[in-house]
């Protein structure tokens, strides 16, 4: 097939056949997106080991707390308070108990919250990691017909 210029007498411009040059499909298919694929592989393994921590750090929280309360509860089961003085601080020691475990419960909830949000970005970074996967698997498939 021809292409003519007619404002040129009707020359010859160039050929099509001599513009279509075949892909090079000798390499591997795999390095065009690897390097992305790569990357998003890794922040998957990232995020997976930060949940992970996450958890970690929350039950060795709850571990500590709960050491503080049992030593409080034996050091009042220890003692017997027989003024005014020994009675308030037997009562500073419960609501010292109580907001540890105030602390338990936050620490709970802040870390459902920061697990909710670190999962929530694994599964956008699994979602990305499988489309491209699929994209490059899918002009695999295509280049191989």
């Amino acid at each position: 097939m021809e292409i003519k210029d007619i404002s040129q007498n009707g020359k010859r411009l160039f050929k099509v056949e001599d513009q279509e040059k075949p892909w090079n499909t000798s390499g591997s298919l795999k390095e065009i997106g690897k390097e992305k694929i790569d990357s998003l592989k890794e922040e998957v393994k990232e995020i997976e080991e930060l949940v992970e921590n996450r958890e970690k750090l929350s039950k060795e929280l709850f571990r500590e707390a709960d050491k503080v309360k049992m030593e409080i509860n034996n050091f009042l089961a220890e003692t017997h308070p027989v003024d005014i003085e020994g009675i308030r601080d037997k009562v500073t020691l419960k609501q010292k108990q109580v907001e540890i475990s105030e602390l338990q419960l936050k620490e709970k909830i802040s870390c459902w919250q920061d697990i909710a949000k670190l999962k929530q970005e694994l599964r956008e970074c699994k979602k990305e990691l499988a489309g491209r996967e699929g994209r490059l698997d899918m002009l695999g498939k295509i280049l191989e017909d």
